[in-house]
């Protein structure tokens, strides 16, 4: 059997689908090598993991790019973001290379130095995205703002013009930064684009599927749609859910704070006379400024599985793991994009007819209430994406997708 390396970013957003793909792999008699955020290091040795932190002064990178307005300037500023990690990853992975050897590395999709050591090493290497990646695909719209996708000759015509003048756009802004970081970490040749670079990976696998996910004809086989992989750790038991009687409406915030606690305080706000129990999680240190209604409860993050398993809706910023958590459990959303991939969370959760989709711009209690009550009437589109999602392979076709690279080395 093989010894697996696998590293990501310091995000739990990102740690728990390598989880469920890493469990189905030692269940396979693979050993793993696991370096993530510190915060879950204890928790992935007990799923049996050879686990350890990434280097420190990573995580201290601080992310701001939710304050750009625009869905390009905060692309670009995630960019710099990533490439100024970037410088520490890529030797970090090369420190695990080293020491342990290997036999296939997994890679985040967010770690850009750490996808040009991979690159550089020539161990059968796998790129993971927990969320839809930057890349073209004909026929749909380019990726950040969220664009719905064209209808009829002329949209998509205009659709095609504007994805080549973001693509332009983004390639002469961020490709230089890119390239030095490949040449710095790796003495890797410069590349023409960032689809070039998510591209060098010999397979990428996507923890997302259709309809949920358009349909990209021109991603195979390198790109590799599996479903969720998500692994939810295990908790206590919530004794105060118990005492709750009657419909739940779960409102989600990014764990890492982005500035969309906006989305609780007018949730809390829309639902307050409506018959249902409004719970809502909120990162540490954010406060809700105000009393909350006696129908609301806040509190910190806990595992969603439980509060989905009683909600009827789901109010959330769009991250596309508890996203897919709900619509897996066949609860509608309301997403109010804040910024990131949640842009685009939020356009194919419209086009699969799966929820509603809510501008931050428009986020009024008047029209949050509207959209909840339309999205609890979508049950034929979230019916069409749970089954979609739950079809799609998950874990086991990520590891059969790994074991298939490793057979590729063999056979060489």
């Amino acid at each position: 059997m093989a010894l697996i390396a696998a590293y990501t970013s310091p995000a739990i957003a990102h740690t728990y689908p390598f989880a469920g793909i890493l469990l189905e792999l030692q269940e396979r008699g693979h050993r793993i090598r696991l370096r993530t955020l510190a915060e879950e290091v204890d928790r992935m040795r007990l799923l049996g993991f050879d686990a350890d932190a990434i280097d420190p002064a990573i995580d201290r990178i601080a992310f701001d790019d939710w304050r750009r307005r625009k869905p390009l300037e905060s692309l670009l500023r995630l960019g710099q973001l990533y490439c100024a990690r970037g410088e520490l990853d890529g030797p970090d992975l090369q420190s695990l290379i080293d020491t342990d050897q290997p036999d296939l590395l997994l890679t985040d999709v967010n770690t850009w130095g750490a996808a040009a050591v991979a690159e550089r090493s020539g161990l059968p290497w796998l790129s993971i995205s927990p969320y839809t990646p930057v890349l073209r695909s004909k026929g749909w719209p380019p990726f950040g703002p969220g664009l719905p996708p064209a209808r009829g000759p002329i949209g998509r015509a205009r659709q095609a013009m504007v994805g080549r003048a973001v693509l332009d756009a983004a390639t002469r802004l961020a490709m230089p930064s890119i390239n030095g970081l490949r040449e710095s970490v790796a003495g890797l040749p410069p590349l023409p684009d960032f689809d070039a670079v998510l591209r060098r990976a010999p397979q990428m696998l996507v923890t997302t599927a259709e309809p949920l996910e358009y349909a990209h004809e021109d991603w195979a086989p390198q790109v590799q749609m599996v479903g969720p992989t998500s692994w939810e750790p295990p908790s206590a038991p919530l004794d105060w859910l118990d005492e709750i009687q009657g419909p739940i409406v779960l409102v989600t915030t990014a764990s890492d704070y982005q500035g969309d606690t906006d989305i609780v305080r007018v949730a809390v706000t829309a639902l307050a006379h409506e018959p249902v129990t409004v719970i809502a999680t909120m990162p540490v240190g954010a406060s809700l400024g105000f009393e909350p209604p006696a129908n609301a409860r806040i509190t910190g993050f806990v595992p969603h599985g439980p509060l989905l398993d009683r909600a009827v809706c789901m109010i959330t910023h769009g991250g596309m793991g508890v996203t897919q958590k709900a619509l897996e459990r066949r609860v509608p959303v309301v997403v109010v994009p804040w910024g990131r991939d949640q842009f685009e969370v939020a356009a194919r959760v419209e086009h699969a007819g799966a929820g509603v989709r809510l501008s931050r711009r428009h986020l009024t209690p008047a029209r949050l209430l509207d959209a909840v009550r339309r999205a609890r009437r979508s049950g034929a589109g979230v019916e069409a994406v749970a089954a979609g999602l739950q079809a799609a392979g998950g874990a086991r076709l990520a590891a059969d997708l790994i074991e298939a690279q490793l057979e590729t080395r063999v056979s060489e």
